[in-house]
């Protein structure tokens, strides 16, 4: 890729210098293109800021003054209030900062400052900043009539040092934009779109609100498109290089288990279904995901899919994260199959000697048509004759490496569909799963019975216990979550080991309790998980691994302790676990009754919708929050777009880059020089830990 001015170091930039150009490396800004792409973190519009001289008590305000006068305030009690007078063209008002007497270092006479924060009375108005800005150190410069921006700053890179480098250099770098255009004219008309200079001019310099938008939105569609980019080509790759299997329908076991089932399936099941049959039957692999809300019935779809794959003589497998898991499905696939003489294989980690002998000469043999196993699907020891289908159950346990293992050591290219019981947001699996078709289960069957959900503060603890107790006596099970394993120094919060020995003494004596982590050995983890399900255990103390797993349909309590600690996805994920059978079930939450987590646990009070949960979770906990680890450190995936309210470019990017990548799929075009040598110098690195790049 040709050198671009943009490449250059900062340090060379006006203003900066060896000892900022540290100073900023800390803060991720290395070439003049990342301080150019160092985007205001918010905007003021001096037009719509209310005078001073309008101010009124009680109201929170936002204000531009200049700095007329400070000090320092000494009160009896010895605390030390730092105040300021603050003047514009109407009038004054006084900010006060109490405890904070350093700020007399750091502000200067002539300062004009954007200052948030309430209006109290007191010996007169007064102003008592939340938050402020320093806009400029310079006497003569003007307070009103503009936007006003404010960049991400640090102590060692403050605010108005970060205004003036950008107003010495801003003018030479957008001259410089023009080498990152990677799209015509023609394409940006289409799009609606500004040229990339305007865009980033309109972002560091708007006019108005409006125009700060627009340029944002510019930046949001190249980031989403380049991403989408890169998964179209994973797509392209996983799907079409190299024939698949088109699997041919008979009806020999597909007709019989429609028949055969007690209950019809719902109009969700019946779409996907048919959206599956269409992929197999084509002569490339499928690349499917399947979403689906708890309860939805993803088994009986990836079941009817398997058949499909039988009735042309192949096999599929199906991977589960746990044994427990695993068994599962095992119990309930055999039920169905037996009587359609399919034959049904159990593969796990555990399986020794003879058994796992058997289990693995059935899957060489091709006599094992449907394999259920674990991780130990993956070992080189197995050796499938003819797989056809491999289905991933809760895919997000799995890296993207492990189902490609498997996948790679077969000649034929079967078939994949992965399936998730975590509903996300649609926005957030185009943009993070895009090299998978998406598939949504949204119904759930008749007859499955609401979880009551209700809200209880600790002095209501003892309460709750009593009505665990009543449900025990008859002859119902119950989970009891907590967010840690053991006691943190760090965190008042209730764990799970500790709580366990108390409740067993002093809360359940009677009982029989059994105790479920992450820290326990997988065996012992089993062991516990399979008491439970089978009803020798009438209480699981348990942390988050409860989350995704076992079907009870005995057990008709979920009480979680600190619920405010949880996403909501995670919670509703949590309430599944109950409601599985024919009592009345409950999921009780114990919060502390203050802060934001309130109206978060009201919102999963109130529905039993997984995927308007997840899109409240991913809008109030934001996406950083959200992608956990794929959004660490201060590089994100995502720098401008915000997947809620910028569903539409998204949808957009995933229609151009599938578009591009159909006609020209190594971006080899001389149209896309510029858009693959971008993609290969700002994205590979960041996308390959979605294995897509």
């Amino acid at each position: 890729m040709a050198f671009s001015n943009l490449d250059q170091p900062v340090q060379f930039l006006k203003g900066v210098g060896p000892k900022r150009a540290d100073a900023l490396a800390r803060m991720g800004i290395g070439s003049a293109r990342d301080l150019l792409y160092h985007i205001p973190r918010r905007y003021d519009d001096a037009s719509t800021i209310t005078p001073i001289a309008n101010l009124a008590v009680g109201v929170e305000v936002t204000v531009i003054g200049r700095v007329r006068s400070k000090g320092v305030i000494p009160t009896r009690t010895g605390l030390r209030i730092f105040q300021a007078v603050l003047e514009d063209d109407s009038g004054i008002i006084t900010a006060s900062w109490p405890g904070q007497p350093w700020l007399d270092r750091k502000l200067t006479k002539g300062d004009v400052l954007l200052a948030s924060g309430p209006v109290k009375f007191f010996h007169g108005r007064q102003i008592q900043p939340r938050e402020f800005i320093t806009l400029s150190k310079d006497e003569d410069s003007e307070m009103g009539g503009r936007v006003f921006v404010s960049y991400p700053a640090s102590e060692e890179v403050p605010q108005w040092i970060l205004r003036r480098i950008f107003e010495s250099n801003l003018n030479k770098l957008l001259k410089w934009v023009p080498d990152d255009e990677y799209m015509s004219e023609r394409e940006r008309q289409e799009l609606g779109l500004p040229n990339l200079d305007e865009a980033l001019s309109l972002i560091h310099r708007p006019g108005n609100l409006a125009d700060a938008e627009r340029g944002r939105r510019r930046l949001a569609f190249d980031e989403l498109f380049h991403l989408q980019i890169v998964q179209a080509q994973a797509r392209r790759k996983a799907t079409e290089l190299g024939p698949g299997i088109s699997h041919q329908r008979s009806n020999e076991f597909i007709r019989p288990l429609h028949e055969a089932l007690p209950f019809e399936l719902t109009k969700a099941q019946a779409q996907v279904l048919s959206e599956i049959y269409a992929d197999m039957q084509l002569d490339r692999r499928m690349n499917r995901l399947l979403q689906g809300d708890v309860g939805a019935g993803k088994t009986i779809v990836a079941l009817f899919a398997m058949l499909l794959a039988a009735e042309g003589g192949y096999q599929s497998a199906l991977m589960a994260p746990t044994e427990i898991l695993a068994e599962q499905h095992l119990r309930q696939i055999h039920s169905l199959l037996q009587p359609l003489g399919v034959n049904v294989v159990l593969l796990t980690g555990s399986l020794k000697g003879q058994k796992r002998d058997q289990a693995l000469k059935a899957i060489e043999s091709g006599s094992g048509q449907v394999i259920i196993g674990t991780h130990a699907l993956i070992q080189d020891s197995v050796s499938f004759q003819n797989l056809g289908l491999l289905i991933v159950d809760e895919q997000h346990r799995f890296g993207v490496r492990q189902r490609m293992a498997l996948l790679k050591r077969q000649s034929n290219r079967p078939d994949l569909l992965v399936m998730s019981a975590t509903p996300i947001p649609r926005s957030l699996a185009m943009a993070f799963y895009g090299d998978l078709d998406l598939s949504i289960l949204d119904e759930l069957p008749p007859g499955r019975k609401p979880v009551k959900t209700e809200l209880r503060v600790p002095e209501q603890r003892e309460s709750v216990y009593k009505f665990v107790r009543t449900q025990i006596k008859e002859g119902r099970q119950a989970y009891l979550v907590y967010p840690l394993v053991s006691e943190s120094d760090k965190l008042d919060l209730l764990a799970a080991t500790e709580e366990f020995e108390r409740l067993k003494l002093e809360v359940f004596p009677g009982s029989r309790l059994g105790l479920l982590h992450g820290q326990l050995p997988a065996s012992e983890k089993d062991l516990t998980m399979s008491a439970f399900a089978r009803g020798d255990l009438d209480l699981l103390v348990a942390t988050t691994v409860v989350e995704v797993g076992i079907d009870v349909p005995n057990a008709s309590v979920m009480l979680i302790e600190n619920a405010e600690r949880f996403g909501l996805s995670q919670l509703h994920q949590l309430r599944g676990r109950v409601g599985r059978g024919p009592a009345k079930s409950h999921c009780i939450l114990i919060v502390e009754p203050e802060g934001r987590a309130s109206e978060r646990l009201n919102i999963f009070r109130d529905s039993t919708d997984g995927f308007e949960i997840a899109r409240a979770d991913l809008r109030m906990r934001g996406q950083g929050d959200f992608f956990g680890s794929q959004q660490h450190g201060r590089d994100p995936i995502l720098r401008f777009s915000d997947l809620i309210a910028d569903e539409d470019l998204l949808v957009l990017a995933q229609k151009t880059a599938r578009k591009i990548i159909s006609v020209d799929p190594n971006l080899e075009h001389i149209d896309h020089k510029r858009l693959s040598e971008l993609i290969e110098s700002r994205y590979q690195d960041r996308l390959a830990m979605f294995g897509v790049g």
